[in-house]
């Protein structure tokens, strides 16, 4: 499936595909051979540079514009989705959205981060990055859920909660605090999955989850390869460098017991096949639920404690 944004290291397909394309607009028995092989070599050297990846190339793949986004997951994966908004103390924050809705049939509560699609959605939706009413507003949905013994699925994919100075003002680190501490006291299962960039605070407070799961090509870090860099080496176009030594794509998490599974996405990226990527999303937390199944909530606080509790212990990597 052809894309209307393609990444710089994805050249080389741009070009087959452009081929393709012009040659399918000229029409005729004779080209069909033609496009046919092109097909087929642009299809191979897709595969060539999705199985070699770097770093900085998932970061860029986990941004792309045409990935799916939470909106597009509860229409294509929730049934009778209803949105409660607003964080009951100042307003309601469409970078955060959330909601009761049925997850194949199980009733369930459901958070996201969403970025939105075009400038002016980008905007309404602040780019994915939470204000403090946001996240008190998960704290809500989290707490009505452990409230009517509803399980929680979180979509994470925010750059980081708001940094601007309204966000301060009103207390993004105390509401980034509680929401962490709400996920983890939680009384039902848990279920977050990193289904595009799982970006510092703003991602934890919504991924404290009993079982973690990572996209393929998704990342997950304590800060951004462009902010790590600047940082360290007061460049922020060290990014690509600073990416590999972070260790933040799914495979490495996924060693150093940071994340649980890591879920496929069709070759290319979920955004080449969104469809596909979201159904394999679904049938990643539908088993991922299904472990959780008769664990009493006692059980599920303790195995959510005592996942977090052994990141970093020695001997994990």
């Amino acid at each position: 499936m052809a894309v209307s944004t393609y990444l710089d290291f994805e050249k080389p397909v741009a070009d087959l595909e452009k081929k393709i394309a012009e040659l399918e607009a000229a029409g005729g028995v004779a080209v069909q051979d033609e496009v046919g092989k092109l097909r087929e070599k642009a299809n191979k050297q897709l595969e060539q540079i999705y199985t070699h990846l770097s770093a900085w190339q998932k970061t860029q793949v986990a941004r792309h514009p045409e990935r799916p986004h939470f909106l597009d997951y509860v229409e294509q994966l929730f049934d009778e989705f209803v949105e409660l908004a607003g964080d009951r103390k100042f307003m309601n924050d469409d970078a955060i959205l959330g909601g009761l809705a049925r997850f194949r049939g199980r009733p369930v509560v459901v958070i996201g981060h969403e970025k939105g699609r075009d400038t002016q959605t980008r905007l309404k939706h602040n780019f994915g990055m939470g204000k403090p009413e946001g996240y008190r507003k998960a704290v809500r949905l989290i707490e009505l859920a452990g409230r009517f013994n509803l399980p929680v699925i979180t979509l994470v994919d925010t750059s980081g909660a708001f940094p601007g100075k309204g966000g301060e003002e009103r207390g993004q680190a105390e509401a980034l605090a509680r929401a962490i501490e709400a996920c983890l006291t939680l009384d039902t299962a848990m279920i977050s999955v990193i289904v595009g960039e799982g970006g510092s605070g703003g991602a934890v407070a919504l991924a404290s989850g009993n079982k973690v799961l990572m996209m393929e090509h998704s990342v997950y870090s304590v800060i951004s390869p462009e902010g790590a860099a600047s940082i360290l080496f007061h460049d922020a176009k060290r990014a690509k460098d600073t990416a590999e030594a972070m260790k933040i794509t799914a495979q490495d998490l996924l060693k150093f017991r940071i994340v649980d599974g890591v879920v496929p996405e069709p070759m290319g990226g979920a955004h080449r096949d969104p469809k596909l990527a979201i159904q394999q999303v679904g049938d990643a937390i539908e088993k991922a639920l299904g472990t959780l199944d008769g664990l009493t909530a006692d059980d599920l606080r303790a195995q959510r404690k005592e996942r977090f509790y052994a990141i970093g212990r020695e001997g994990l990597a």
